[in-house]
């Protein structure tokens, strides 16, 4: 059995700390497999830079990498505020306003107009989390009053949280908008949409997505009360080609022991439809400024890998940190350590049985690696879901996807134990690439292995998965 790399993914945020050529190689070669861009930050010249750093970067490590485009969507936000700097106590009434710059009083500015929104009764949440209030008034088509909680202190353009307010679908703002168009035709992977309330905003998306031409997936941020609500839940997951746990606002906008439970949900009902699973926010947060994690921090990683997620995410840790590569390496050795002593029959056929000839056969070619003592699963696929539904079934051994599609390989550079290689279509991909694998030693020093080979009898055709074969596979003298 080859466990040699990880099964578990990571996906690493690039900021200030990493935006520089070198250091976004040194990120993939430390364990890096896919790179978030956070829209919610930065410029279009940054991105320009950036993009190609990647892909240069890829090159050199001989491995495909995911670029990840993070959309900012209705994040709320204070503006800015005098001196950066206002104390709050129990029972002020603050007016917050769309339409005012802030004078020093208590009326302040927001980005966002919580007037067509916002109901009396309703939560709202400054500083992220920090400074309860509730709605007491609608007073302008521009502006609400509401009635402080508790002590706390406010600072300039920190973030709004109203877990009880529906936005009706209207989460793609006028900035998303330009950001798509801007990255409709700049090589990114996936499209990930920010407070996901329904299966229908990821709809959208889509269409908005093939409308500029984008071959990119969309990846839904779970972080939302109304995302988590059963009705909501598994639509939005089928609906989507990834989802995101993001911990963060969903802690405030749903309650901070919501979050394990809802977290193995997620992973659980995305091995279920075959849906990349990636667990998010603060996953080694003192590693911002410390240089190794804490142990309840690699507790964290651990319990994402035993709970079979396909990837785990950094983000201030290498956007800001002090320590970027380290938390890479950090995780990729939590990861690693994890998977090889844990019992394996935790992990394996976590996904339920969803009965489609395609799931079956993947399924099938899983159980056959295994009990012949394979040391790999090679997928010929075309569009990637090959490989993905073989990863659905949570094999513990790799699985090595051939594909001809540059943004397939790169898609799946995130997949649960899967490496993707970029060949041209044929009925002997797969066994070429057995080969090829063999005799650079990627199966280790064995000098003949057994490999199985999941293919379809029409090459380069999708949805075409139907046979399963066995090669016993001898290296060059």
């Amino acid at each position: 059995m080859n466990n040699s790399s990880k099964r578990t993914k990571i996906l690493a945020t690039i900021g200030p700390a990493t935006n520089s050529p070198e250091q976004i190689e040194a990120m993939i070669r430390a364990g890096a497999n896919g790179l978030r861009l956070n829209f919610s930050h930065g410029t279009y010249e940054e991105r320009l830079r950036q993009i190609p750093w990647i892909r240069e970067a890829s090159e050199r490590v001989d491995r495909p990498v995911a670029i990840l485009q993070d959309l900012q969507g209705p994040k709320i936000r204070l503006g800015e505020l005098v001196d950066n700097h206002l104390e709050v106590k129990a029972g002020d009434i603050l007016t917050l306003d769309s339409s005012i710059t802030h004078d020093g009083g208590m009326r302040l500015p927001v980005q966002y107009n919580l007037a067509e929104k916002a109901q009396p009764g309703q939560p709202v949440y400054l500083f992220d989390g920090k400074v309860k209030t509730i709605v007491r008034e609608i007073v302008c088509d521009t502006a609400i009053t509401v009635e402080v909680q508790n002590n706390g202190i406010l600072m300039s353009k920190k973030g709004i949280n109203l877990p009880d307010t529906q936005f009706g679908g209207d989460i793609l703002t006028e900035k998303d908008i330009r950001d798509i168009e801007f990255g409709a035709d700049k090589d990114i992977d996936y499209v990930a949409l920010s407070f996901v309330q329904t299966a229908e905003d990821i709809n959208n998306l889509r269409q908005i997505l093939v409308s500029h031409g984008s071959t990119a997936d969309i990846v839904a941020k779970i972080e939302t009360k109304v995302a988590i609500q059963p009705e909501n839940l598994e639509e939005i997951i089928k609906a989507s080609d990834a989802v995101m746990v993001a911990r963060g606002d969903l802690a405030v906008e749903a309650g901070a022991e919501v979050v394990p439970i809802v977290q193995r949900k997620i992973i659980d009902l995305c091995n279920k439809h075959g849906r990349l699973s990636i667990v998010a926010t603060q996953m080694m947060a003192s590693m911002v400024d410390a240089p190794e994690p804490t142990r309840a921090e690699v507790s964290d990683v651990a319990n994402a890998v035993v709970q079979a997620t396909d990837a785990v995410m950094l983000s201030d840790e290498t956007a800001n940190g002090s320590y970027p590569i380290e938390a890479v390496a950090a995780m990729k050795r939590a990861i690693v350590y994890t998977q090889d002593h844990i019992d394996p029959s935790i992990i394996t056929d976590k996904k339920a049985i969803s009965h489609t000839f395609q799931d079956s056969i993947c399924r099938a070619a899983a159980h056959i690696a295994e009990e012949i003592g394979a040391v790999g699963i090679i997928a010929e696929t075309k569009s990637g879901a090959t490989a993905a539904n073989i990863a659905a079934v949570r094999p513990q051994l790799s699985i090595y996807a051939v594909t001809s599609e540059k943004r397939t390989a790169q898609q799946l550079a995130l997949s649960y134990a899967t490496r993707s290689f970029i060949r041209p279509d044929g009925e002997k991909a797969g066994t070429t690439l057995a080969y090829e694998l063999m005799n650079r030693g990627v199966f280790g020093d064995t000098r003949e292995a057994k490999v199985v080979i999941v293919s379809g009898r029409q090459p380069g055709v999708v949805g075409g998965t139907d046979t399963i074969r066995v090669r016993i596979i001898k290296a060059s003298e």
